[in-house]
């Protein structure tokens, strides 16, 4: 579903003190300018410090799997950005420790301190076995593609289990692919630019109607295989559209993936897949 250009909606606040976790990764990358291109406080945590910090920036070091350590990061913030974790496909006990115990050690961080909201990224790999001929909502059952799409479904669980036991205000993000530009036909269905995933955040951050949502992370995309609504509904306006990069990347000649060209996870369905057979 295309998501069409509407009058630009101011968000009701400003989010307080923020922590950023996974700082030092690809997206935390992109989205720490912008923050403090706002003048939001922001908390990193990661567990080796960037190479430099910003004049709105601290940074604690965290193991998502050492609670005493969550706990310092999380102490005194008002909202989380939670990204860290494990980011691509992983051996069982990589995605375990990373991205389930980890992810369950943050949400009770921040419950235990009151933090007010939380952000997850979660990922489109946690319905990535829907086929590409679907446009899917919110509304259906995972579909997970990976072990990485598993831990972002049990993330999405535990943000619903912490927002209606303890009143934490969750927004899961099923984030498609972040970058400047897509680079690949599939891209031109789930790309994010890193200013629109960040209009997203905010949201997330500062809406009163938030209390558990799945927004999906995705500019503004005419072959888009998600349907985007509720996030239109709570104000998010994309300003990139992936269609002005569409020429160049059709003149790009692609490997077929007989797997991974059916469905909307591409390659991580093929992944080990029986029936995974590739030509051209």
């Amino acid at each position: 579903m295309t998501q069409h250009a509407q009058p630009e909606t101011n968000l009701p606040s400003r989010p307080g003190r923020v922590l950023l976790t996974g700082a030092s990764g690809g997206i935390g990358q992109f989205m720490r300018p912008l923050f403090a291109a706002q003048g939001i406080s922001l908390r990193l945590s990661d567990l080796q410090p960037p190479a430099s910090l910003l004049p709105n920036e601290t940074f604690v070091a965290a193991d998502l799997t050492r609670p005493d350590e969550l706990a310092k990061a999380v102490a005194g913030i008002d909202g989380i950005v939670h990204m860290g974790g494990h980011s691509d496909e992983g051996s069982w006990e990589t995605i375990l420790n990373s991205n389930i115990i980890g992810t369950w050690n943050l949400f009770d961080a921040a419950r235990a301190a009151g933090v007010k909201r939380v952000i997850f990224a979660s990922s489109n790999h946690a319905v990535g076995f829907y086929e590409r001929s679907q446009v899917i909502g919110t509304d259906l059952s995972v579909r997970p593609d990976t072990r990485y799409g598993i831990s972002k479904a049990f993330g999405e669980a535990t943000g619903s289990y912490y927002a209606d036991k303890f009143n934490l205000a969750v927004t899961c993000l099923r984030i498609g692919n972040v970058g400047l530009t897509p680079i690949d036909r599939r891209r031109l269905s789930i790309w994010l630019h890193p200013e629109d995933l960040f209009q997203l955040i905010l949201i997330g951050l500062t809406h009163p109607q938030i209390h558990f949502e799945i927004l999906y992370g995705m500019s503004d995309n005419q072959r888009a295989w998600w349907d985007n609504s509720r996030a239109i509904e709570l104000g998010y306006r994309p300003k990139h559209r992936s269609e002005d990069h569409a020429a160049r990347i059709l003149a790009i000649t692609e490997v077929p993936d007989a797997i991974g060209d059916r469905y909307q996870g591409g390659t991580f369905c093929s992944l080990e897949h029986p029936n995974r057979s590739i030509s051209g």
